[in-house]
């Protein structure tokens, strides 16, 4: 059993704190925002992530996780210290740590003994450097500063935390080692890797990682788009490549484009971390150039089988959070989408699970949110499917042909198939595939 502080309660943070008092430790999560910390006392999970609220409930009842906005009595008697702050990006793609190093700089003021100081948050190569010096200006107290990126993924993120693929620790100090492989002793006890590396290295390791996933996306939404052009099947072109062990499988579904906290922000901070060092990133250029365009093509689609004018249409909107099984709506495409249909002169009825609140306190009364995925079909001229929510994936199709002005589907995540739409009498456009 080890004594942990997690300062920071958002996804990571909060994801980190809970699975850490899952295998037996006392955790503390700290947080300035004091109306969050008192409802997480009173019990309340403050985001959606599956599997969460049941791993929140039973360690808070067993009194193994707690909360707090007083990180000086939180850190008295932690040995182990996950800094989980948010790091935002800038206009230029540059990762803002303001917020990483103010907590450094008041972590030199507070820690009377031996501490280990963890980057949980994605941040540039340099950054533990920049810790460990903001710290150490304020204290003769020894301490460690190890990077141990996360990899966990929205709407998986307990699975991935509890049992990782991998664990990456930047740590050039015997001492620090040795504490971090008996805390996660416990995630890898099938034979899943610790690597151990120094802390450029694993700082690095994170941005490689999401920028490659982000580019392998990309990549099979140009092959969609070309598919289009040539009268090919981006199903059939998916399958073909993706049995070929030097690919696989994962990350080749076509639709909309990626959004997120993770993939946009970490992208342009590799961008903006090779143009500080003298290097361009081509790669990585061109596929956030394309990433943008994707996010709306769907809009171009629609425009062209309407002939360009879209005003005074009523769509239906089927998903709002960048991907499934996720409240987040970061980066998300369906964000553009409907800019870009209101800029058109178009109303909306937009229907999510689970993101519809944070997209209210975005867009107030200028969409309408609709209470089920139904009702969002009253009265709506078409349907636009953006996120692959599982209950979007069989509906009711007699209901929806119904429903709508005319049977009318424009679907950025590619849920249906071909032949059964043909069948149930749909006007149907995915990506990548025959117009049915």
């Amino acid at each position: 059993m080890k004594n942990i502080a997690v300062i920071g309660t958002g996804y990571v943070g909060l994801v980190t704190g809970t699975c850490f008092a899952e295998t037996g430790n006392n955790v503390v999560c700290v947080d300035i925002d004091a109306n969050k910390v008192e409802r997480m006392k009173n019990g309340e999970v403050p985001i959606y992530e599956p599997q969460l609220d049941v791993l929140f409930e039973r360690n808070q009842k067993q009194g193994r996780l707690s909360f707090s906005t007083d990180m000086e009595s939180s850190i008295e008697n932690a040995e182990i210290i996950f800094l989980a702050l948010p790091t935002p990006p800038g206009e230029d793609g540059s990762a803002d740590l303001s917020y990483i190093l103010g907590v450094a700089d008041q972590l030199g003021k507070m820690i009377k003994d031996y501490k280990v100081i963890i980057d949980k948050s994605t941040v540039p190569v340099g950054t533990a450097e920049k810790v460990k010096e903001a710290i150490a200006k304020n204290t003769s107290v020894g301490f460690d500063v190890v990077s141990n990126p996360e990899f966990l993924r929205e709407g998986f993120a307990v699975s991935d935390f509890l049992k990782p693929d991998r664990v990456v620790i930047g740590t050039e100090s015997a001492k620090a080692r040795k504490i971090l492989e008996e805390l996660y002793k416990p995630f890898v006890r099938q034979g899943n890797p610790i690597y151990f590396m120094d802390e450029k290295s694993a700082e690095l390791t994170k941005y490689a990682a999401n920028s490659f996933l982000a580019t392998k996306i990309t990549f099979m939404n140009e092959i969609a788009n070309f598919c289009e052009i040539v009268g090919a099947d981006v199903d059939m072109v998916r399958k073909g490549i993706g049995s070929d062990a030097r690919i696989g499988n994962r990350f080749l579904f076509p639709g909309i484009g990626y959004g997120g906290s993770c993939f946009p922000k970490d992208v342009k901070a590799l961008i903006k971390s090779g143009n500080d060092n003298g290097y361009t990133f081509k790669i990585i250029n061109s596929v956030i150039e394309v990433n943008e365009r994707q996010k709306v093509i769907i809009v171009d689609k629609i425009k062209q089988y309407y002939g360009g004018d879209l005003k005074g249409k009523n769509i239906a909107l089927w998903g709002l959070a960048f991907k499934p099984d996720t409240d987040d709506i970061r980066e998300a495409p369906a964000l553009y989408i409907i800019d870009a249909l209101l800029a058109e002169g178009c109303t909306i009825q937009a229907f999510d699970p689970e993101a519809m609140e944070n997209v209210k306190e975005m867009y107030g009364t200028k969409i309408s949110f609709m209470e089920n995925q139904y009702e969002a079909l009253q009265n709506a001229d078409f349907l636009i499917i953006a996120t692959e929510w599982q209950v979007f994936r069989t509906p009711d199709f007699k209901r929806i042909k119904e429903t709508l002005s005319e049977p009318t589907i424009f679907d950025g995540r590619n849920l249906y198939d071909l032949e059964e739409m043909k069948k149930h009498g749909f006007r149907y456009q995915s990506i990548g595939r025959e117009i049915v």
